[in-house]
């Protein structure tokens, strides 16, 4: 028994030393072997002064209590029979207790080694708060630590009172006969000693609780309000002031043996927690406050708002008016001709499946169900791009090759990068790429195109051989290699992770991913490397532990390297009189909740970190160099971050405002763009980000939405499923010129009213909040002056500027574009309304809505086939934007579209191609119209389209439809047939017509 009780304990042992060397292998390939070590060194030292700050005093409390017992005390027969048991185990059970004990408060305190690091290496904000005039730092750093200090130390007295109580009254002591309650000299010191130092303590965290009031969450704000301040602060300074004389109250026991004046203490400290704490603070707050509490509470709103908008990072935002015009008219967007040039229309939600099936290859590659946005400067030019990589996906190999020895030594590893225009469609509706073939080629120059490091990486891959050695890693597949089956092969030679050479480091990584194959493979050399943790969010987290991380990583080509792009955050709760708010819920799309556990109320983008795809470098940039808390944490890990002036041109080209950061700041400003506190509290002038129009109708009446694309019939109705999901719109990132500013890369978003559900909503515009995300431009190491700018344009409160609801209800409600939608339906299509876009152009707003047609046979991919366009209540519905916009703007727009060289749409057959790697290559899904039909106000408008049968056709079902609906006011089901019948034989015309045409 004893021997198998020690090989297991062995076998654990070696499991724990196995982690702990392989987390130190990766740490120190990676050059962060300090990171590591000193959360070690921090961690170890945690655990053992939470070990011995329990263990040591519980262990005195329980030997004083034991040493100074009565010897001639005469017990009672039951604790005689209780001694007389535990007396054989009295030396194990003063030690076991003690060492139990420690070990769980070790444990505890052991995760709290950052919060006590940012202690001792603290960076003053150089603000302060406007109710004790601290600097912010006392909050962030200070109060955190003193007040766990606090809670820890309560905790250990307590129970280290309590074990004293069990010995006195174990070894006679402390005697109960009848009312009378006895306890010897000793005891009495040791106990009312005891109670002293927890009440002291409890008036020090009484103290430290009037700090903690201004970073409270209320039911108006978050921070103290005229209650807090007039009542409830003052009320702990004297709690605690009370519970001082207490503590010295049973000092005074403890020498003259007095339990009275304590006992009353103690008393009186509860009736005043009662009535200071509890009852004057409602009084105040019900009969004083309550009654006219804009008047009383303006001051703290103020407070509120102040310091809510320089913790978010939104205090210097430009807001400005825009009383933007509903009318379009010729020749509006002169002005706005680089915006126009520059309108997205490859929607990266939607044309995952067209990179898939143009440009995947093969089966163990994929690309991102959600591709990424960049810009890159072609032949002179700025452009807008749709950009993936095309990563490796093992569950795609077949039964039969996927086994282990190919997934941990041949499949290793994505190749090359797919990019298109995201302002140019083929005239067959395919995106027209700008990098594209395997391997790449195109625009973006030569670069390492080897993915080691991706988002969809292995677990872990086994690369590397001396020179000489046989290619075992699958490349790409070329169609030329013979001797491996049509594929190039390739051995990595890139320093990307720790060496498993020699049986020691074999042996500790099987132990680690439980798998024989690193021990027993021949595939393992001397030269053998192992690659895991491959994700650049996990890497960046896992080397920066102190950063939030945000959700997208994307890839940009950087001095012929891809290069994985991640912001990092640093984030606090403890901002006083900042507004908390869930940090998830709020990068999800949802309404904050109060009870969630990732609650912050200050924010930075303080790094930019950067992943090689084919290395794994990890490389950390201090990119806001302000902020006290990143300051802090380049006092602990001295090494870890890089200055930005370290970083290249051609990275800073790509750098870009990051989304969560934007989606947090678009919550806040939501409420917080109003800076009068009385407005602010009446909330009439509240804002929300408005739900993503193509999943929910057009409609805005809950923060949930169906998690489903729009699917439009003849009639334009939709259909949704009923899965809820966080769905409000999101930022989008576009190349425009926001009034006021020089044309730029922005991020932007909407807003519109905040309204209760179902409230007689008004999905009307009211805000328009833009950031400039161009950080490049000036040079190496060297931010763009206008980098991060926020604007925020407000609309005048009597305008109805329609909103992405309603614009999207104007779209789907027209007969016309209803009746066009059903030709592209034809057959086994479905129609896909692409992300809306909203531009402020031509002195309004222009919305742009690509739409896709997808057939539903398998490999089928989406195609752009049409775009539509609004502006005011006018909508125009054509083959391209170019054409769109000329429509909509009485002919002539003023300016071109980047799709005006697209001519209309083309049809396909619905299969696959996935060998084309052009745009205008291979077939598509679905498809296309040549109508040219566009629509204003719901009045048929004319395309340049020379087919005289289809406009005929068209206009048909236009008359058939609205008899049919007139019919079924009438109440009229005679006519409402007839109509139905007539406007079948119209929709069958239209179709002959365009195969005709």
């Amino acid at each position: 028994m004893v021997t198998i009780i020690v090989l297991a304990a062995l076998v654990i042992g070696f499991f724990i030393f196995a982690s702990l060397y392989t987390d130190y292998a990766w740490f120190a390939q990676l050059g962060f072997q300090q990171v590591l070590t000193t959360r070690w060194i921090a961690g170890t030292l945690m655990f053992l002064a939470g070990f011995l700050g329990m263990a040591v005093p519980v262990f005195l409390s329980i030997g004083l209590a034991f040493r100074y017992r009565p010897v001639y005390a005469k017990l009672n027969s039951q604790l005689d029979r209780y001694q007389q048991v535990i007396e054989p185990l009295r030396r194990a059970v003063m030690i076991g207790i003690p060492v139990v004990l420690g070990i769980f408060a070790g444990l505890s305190t052991s995760g709290r080694w950052s919060m006590v690091l940012e202690y001792f290496n603290r960076t003053p904000f150089g603000k302060t708060d406007p109710q004790f005039g601290l600097d912010i730092g006392f909050y962030v750093f200070e109060l955190p630590f003193w007040r766990s200090i606090v809670a820890y130390s309560s905790a250990v007295v307590l129970i280290a009172g309590l074990a004293a109580l069990a010995a006195c009254y174990l070894y006679g002591a402390l005697r109960f006969g009848g009312r009378e309650v006895r306890i010897s000299r000793a005891a009495r010191i040791q106990l009312a000693v005891t109670a002293a130092l927890y009440i002291a303590l409890q008036a020090v965290s009484l103290w430290l609780d009037q700090y903690a009031a201004l970073t409270k969450s209320n039911s108006l704000i978050t921070g103290a309000q005229y209650t807090e301040v007039n009542a409830v602060i003052p009320g702990r300074e004297i709690m605690a002031g009370i519970a001082a004389i207490v503590a010295i109250l049973f000092i005074v026991t403890a020498v003259i043996g007095r339990w009275r004046i304590s006992i009353v203490g103690t008393g009186l400290l509860l009736v005043a927690a009662i009535v200071i704490g509890g009852i004057y603070p409602w009084i105040v707050q019900r009969l004083q406050v309550k009654p006219s509490e804009r008047t009383y509470e303006s001051a703290y709103i103020e407070r509120n708002i102040k310091a809510t908008r320089d913790a978010y990072g939104v205090s210097d935002v430009k807001e400005q008016n825009y009383d933007a015009t509903t009318e379009a008219s010729s020749g509006a967007l002169a002005q706005d001709a680089q915006t126009t040039a520059n309108i997205r229309l490859i929607d990266p939600k939607i044309v995952s499946d067209t990179f898939s099936q143009l440009q995947q290859y093969r089966q163990y590659y994929q690309f991102p169900d959600e591709l990424d946005v960049d810009r890159y400067d072609v032949k002179g030019e700025t452009e807008d791009t749709v950009i993936a990589v095309r990563d490796i996906d093992l569950d795609g190999l077949s039964s039969a090759a996927n086994t282990q020895y190919n997934r941990a030594f041949v499949y290793t590893h994505g190749y090359g990068v797919t990019a298109a225009f995201g302002n140019q469609r083929a005239s067959d509706g395919k995106p027209v790429f700008l990098e594209s073939g395997i391997p790449s080629n195109g625009a973006l120059g030569d670069f390492q195109q080897r993915v080691y490091f991706g988002e969809t990486s292995p677990a872990y891959s086994i690369v590397g051989a001396p020179k000489g050695s046989k290619d075992v890693e699958l490349d790409y597949p070329s169609g030329s290699d013979d001797d491996n089956g049509g594929n190039a092969t390739t051995t990595y030679s890139g320093d990307g992770g720790p060496s498993v050479g020699n049986f020691f480091n074999r042996l500790v990584y099987a132990a680690k991913f439980q798998s024989e194959q690193v021990l027993l493979s021949d595939a393992v050399n001397k030269d053998s490397q192992i690659l895991y943790d491959r994700d650049p969010i996990t890497r960046v987290q896992k080397v920066a532990p102190y950063l939030t991380v945000d959700s997208d990583a994307y890839p940009a080509i950087v001095d012929h390297r891809i290069q994985w792009v991640v912001d990092g955050y640093t984030t606090s709760d403890a901002y006083p009189y900042s507004q908390s708010q869930s940090l998830s819920d709020s990068i999800a799309g949802s309404e904050s909740s109060a009870y969630r556990t990732d609650q912050v109320n200050y924010i930075r983008n303080s790094v930019k970190a950067t992943v090689d795809a084919y290395t794994g470098k990890v490389t950390l940039y201090a990119w806001d160099t302000k902020d006290p808390v990143l300051k802090t944490w380049e006092k602990i890990f001295p090494t870890s971050v890089k200055s930005v002036s370290s970083m290249s041109a051609e990275l800073l080209d790509h750098v870009r405002y990051p989304t969560d950061l934007f989606k947090v700041q678009r919550s806040i400003l939501g409420t917080y763009h109003v800076t009068n506190a009385n407005s602010f509290y009446s909330g009439d002038d509240a804002w929300n980000t408005p739900q993503e129009p193509t999943t929910t109708g057009g409609t805005d009446s809950d923060a949930s939405a169906a998690d489903t694309s729009t699917t439009t019939n003849a009639l334009g109705a939709q259909t949704t499923t009923t899965a809820s999901k966080a769905n409000l719109q999101d930022p989008y990132y576009l190349t425009m010129k926001v009034p006021g500013q020089e044309t730029a890369y922005n991020l932007y978003t909407t807003y519109i009213p905040q309204q209760s559900a179902g409230a007689n909503n008004r999905n009307v515009l009211t805000g328009y909040l833009a950031a400039d995300s161009d950080a490049g431009g000036a040079g190496k190491g060297k931010k763009a002056s206008g980098y991060g700018k926020l604007t925020l344009l407000t609309m005048p409160k009597t305008d109805n500027i329609p909103g992405p609801a309603q614009v999207q209800n104007l779209f789907n409600s027209d007969t016309t574009v209803s009746q066009e939608l059903n030709i592209l339906k034809r057959g086994n299509s479905t129609v896909k309304q692409g992300n809306l876009l909203t531009l402020p152009v031509g002195g309004g707003f222009l919305y742009v809505q690509p739409v896709y047609v997808q057939s539903t046979s398998s490999g089928s991919y989406p195609l752009l086939q049409k775009v539509l366009v609004a502006f005011g209540d006018k909508i125009a519905f054509e083959d391209t934007l170019d054409e769109a916009l000329n429509s909509l703007f009485g002919g002539d727009s003023g300016a071109a579209a980047g799709d005006s060289d697209a001519s209309g749409s083309g049809s396909g057959s619905g299969s696959s191609d996935s060998d084309s790697d052009s745009g205008s290559s291979g077939s598509g899904s679905g498809s296309g119209s040549d109508t040219g039909s566009g629509s204003t106000g719901g009045t048929s408008g004319s395309g340049a389209t020379g087919n005289d049968a289809l406009q005929q056709a068209l206009s048909d079902a236009n008359d058939a439809l609205q008899d049919r609906q007139q019919a079924y006011a009438d109440n009229d089901l005679v006519a409402a047939a007839e109509a139905d019948k007539r406007l079948q034989e119209a929709i069958e015309a239209a179709t002959a017509a365009e195969d005709g045409s």
